[in-house]
């Protein structure tokens, strides 16, 4: 297939989908129905949207500090150089010699701009043990592989892309409703638009400021209201982890440091995510975008049709950034994936069926693939999101920014950690929370509780499900061809680190099994 990755510096996206400047040819085209992959077109797949944004995305929200501003490029009418469009042209070029041209490895343009070729996909033939080998088969993902109309006189060269035009906003965050016809969903209203002014006068102030957050499209108070009750089942055990960490590494920056490496450039990001891709199967699935404006680590959404992984280059660090690819990748896209092809793949089957929430399941299970093979697997981050957002419900913006400088010392990440746990409240001097960050380390250690009883393999198979419906639901799920992360293909190595997370971070079998009954 030619799909390519796109990889970009903001957010700005081509007026078509480029997976879609190519017919395949009537070889290609039988090749790939007598291979009857079971993965269908993401951009038709309602229920996909909507998982993937219960994911990581759920919890993360891009910061509008840079969206003023329009890149020069913008302005051209075409995307593509004079010299790929005239190559283009001539009819009685060989598709297979357009595919050899494409074999070589392509340079990083300029403006952060990468194509990376696809590749074959791999999946679980069926649900073996994990010793079974995998079996090769094509997997077509992301758009549709029908011909899209087009004028004629205008198809356009692969192997080279310069910045497109930008497109309107992502579907994915966007639902039915208001009076302009369309709703936004929950994070996107909650995303405050005078962070940056309101974080210089925070600053400002010595830390004394509560800052007053603006909405350009409010939530309604009644959904804001389902999210404002914070949890403290867990608040020991966060406490614990932090003070573990703190303990054996002194500060925060120092664990970070010492656990995380350094901080890596835009080229050396690419390079580890197509790696990692490669080893998943799913190199030319998805789009990457590398941004400074995003308030989480990353976030795995569906944008214009296509899986969209955004990489907070703020925060990618040499050994934390494959945790992070397993947690976004490896977890959340995998899961999507395999979801499209269950009875419970929409709304209205997951109602037929029963099927519990998604999280905290969804995101426990990828927060522990985050830390799974660390040398100290602790819960640092999870924890300290619980935490805040506890406290949140109990301070105002200034009092919790002051209470969480005893594990973070840097004004920065409390600042980022803050405006998190207060996302949605305008006056911030008053108490209340966001609490949906506290589904993480709920999420993890109610797997931790059950996990010698869970069959992971068949927990991703499943799709978008609850650990608690695994059981129930083997009978009426699609097993063949499921895509299964190659981290779980050693169930023995994978249960090792299960029980070095529960060593590092002090949890006991007695103890959750006190706390999650």
């Amino acid at each position: 297939m030619l799909e390519s990755i796109r990889v970009t510096e903001k957010l700005h996206w081509p007026q078509r989908e480029l997976s879609k400047k190519r017919l395949l040819t009537p070889e290609e085209h039988k090749l790939i129905l007598r291979d009857e992959s079971p993965i269908q077109d993401l951009s038709q797949c309602g229920i996909l949207k909507d998982t993937f944004t219960t994911g990581t995305s759920s919890y993360n929200v891009l910061l509008q500090s840079k969206e003023g501003k329009k890149h020069p490029l913008q302005k051209h009418p075409s995307v593509y150089p004079k010299q790929h469009r005239k190559a283009m042209k001539s009819s009685s070029v060989p598709r297979h010699n357009e595919r050899r041209k494409l074999k070589a490895p392509l340079p990083f343009l300029r403006n952060g701009w990468c194509c990376l070729n696809r590749q074959p996909s791999f999946f679980i033939a069926s649900l073996a043990p994990p010793s079974s080998k995998l079996a090769h088969s094509i997997s077509v993902a992301g758009c549709g592989i029908g011909p899209t109309s087009r004028p004629r006189g205008k198809r356009r060269s692969l192997s080279s892309l310069t910045k497109p035009k930008q497109l309107p906003p992502s579907k994915s965050y966007v639902k039915e409703g208001d009076a302009t016809g369309r709703k936004l969903c929950i994070l996107t209203a909650i995303k405050p638009s005078n962070v940056e002014r309101e974080k210089i006068k925070f600053f400002k102030s010595n830390y004394s400021y509560n800052p007053q957050f603006e909405y350009a499209s409010p939530a309604m108070s009644n959904v804001l209201a389902k999210y404002s009750q914070a949890s403290s089942t867990f608040l020991k055990q966060a406490i614990k982890v932090m003070e573990l960490t703190l303990q054996k590494y002194g500060s925060y920056e120092s664990f970070e440091l010492a656990t995380g490496g350094s901080l890596l450039s835009r080229s050396r990001i690419w390079s580890h995510v197509r790696k990692y891709m490669m080893k998943e199967g799913c190199l030319g699935e998805i789009v990457v975008h590398v941004t400074e404006d995003l308030l989480s680590r990353a976030s795995m959404t569906v944008m214009n049709g296509r899986p969209t992984l955004t990489i907070n280059i703020a925060t990618a660090r040499e050994h934390w950034l494959e945790g992070m690819l397993r947690h976004e990748i490896g977890t959340h896209y995998l899961r999507g994936i395999n979801n499209n092809c269950q009875p419970w793949s929409n709304w209205a089957g997951r109602r037929k069926h029963g099927l519990r929430p998604i999280n905290p399941t969804e995101e426990g299970l990828a927060s522990i693939h985050s830390v799974l093979f660390r040398k100290d697997p602790f819960l640092w981050r999870a924890a300290l999101l619980y935490y805040t957002v506890y406290q949140a419900s109990r301070m105002s913006f200034s009092e919790l920014f002051q209470d969480i400088g005893r594990f973070v010392k840097d004004p920065n990440t409390r600042w980022d950690y803050c405006v998190r746990a207060k996302r949605g409240w305008t006056d911030t001097s008053q108490p209340g929370c966001f609490s949906k960050d506290q589904v993480y380390l709920d999420g993890i250690l109610r797997i931790l509780r059950y996990r010698q009883s869970i069959d992971f393999s068949l927990l991703t198979a499943l799709g978008k499900v609850s650990y608690e419906d695994v059981e129930r639901l083997k009978e009426f799920a699609v097993l063949e061809n499921m895509r299964v992360p190659h981290f779980l293909q050693d169930h023995t190595r994978y249960m090792e680190h299960l029980e070095k997370i529960m060593e590092v971070n002090e949890l006991s079998d007695k103890e959750l099994q006190a706390l999650v009954p």
